[in-house]
């Protein structure tokens, strides 16, 4: 299976030598799963897109420390790219950032949410029932991913559904017909790059919502069950 690789973003240069980069997290995670996996990475910061977007069996996309409402050339690039996606019915598959930018491309809206800083593990209710889904297989009934994000997605696009919320994050995972999957949290993303993260951005986030994400991470992470869910609905 060939992965084209939408990178939005770097981990900070303080953090890379210890936990490396975004496309090495997902190379990582993803071939642990499954060996065959090819990864093209492409940095839409700089431009970077695929000439045959058909030569993919799908697009994932990384997050990022910018917001989908961020007036940035590349941004709106991006949004016409994962528009072209839709239009061409190719699979994508959106992490954060990626899960916002799906949502604002094709008609929904992002804003800041009023809940503040979404920091360590989260604990999601799988409201849909995974038996009316194939690839969201092995089933469970709660999924349990970090974030790290503000922006959160208040309007889904037409033809979506949520397939994972919580009272934080209401719009946790969502689907948009049968093409596009995303999802709030990060597979990607160790504890340990989660704390050390968290740690670099105390001069943003509030003291006590730092505690309780670093205090969260002792809870398990479903990150290789949702690697698995992504692995399955891009072969789907």
């Amino acid at each position: 299976m060939k992965i084209g690789l939408l990178q939005c973003d770097s981990v900070l240069d303080s953090l890379q030598e210890k936990h490396g980069n975004y496309p090495a997290m997902f190379r990582d995670l993803f071939k642990g799963l499954d060996s065959r996996i090819e990864f093209s990475v492409f940095d839409v910061r700089e431009g970077e897109y695929p000439e045959d977007i058909h030569a993919f069996d799908g697009f994932i996309t990384t997050g990022s420390r910018h917001g989908a409402e961020d007036d940035l050339p590349w941004i709106k690039e991006l949004i016409s790219f994962v528009q072209t996606l839709y239009q061409a019915q190719i699979k994508l598959v959106g992490i954060c950032f990626g899960h916002q930018i799906i949502a604002k491309a094709l008609g929904g809206k992002v804003m800041k949410s009023d809940k503040g800083w979404g920091v360590g593990m989260s604990v999601n209710e799988v409201v849909d029932d995974p038996s009316q889904h194939a690839w969201m297989q092995p089933a469970k009934a709660e999924l349990k991913l970090i974030v790290s994000h503000q922006d959160q997605v208040v309007q889904l696009p037409k033809g979506s559904q949520v397939l994972a919320a919580s009272e934080f994050c209401p719009a946790y995972m969502y689907r948009v017909g049968e093409c596009f999957l995303s999802v709030q949290g990060h597979p990607e993303f160790s504890k340990a790059y989660s704390h050390d993260l968290m740690e670099s951005r105390r001069d943003r986030i509030p003291h006590d919502v730092i505690e309780a994400g670093q205090a969260s991470l002792k809870l398990d992470e479903d990150d290789e069950l949702m690697t698995r869910w992504i692995i399955n609905f891009l072969k789907a």
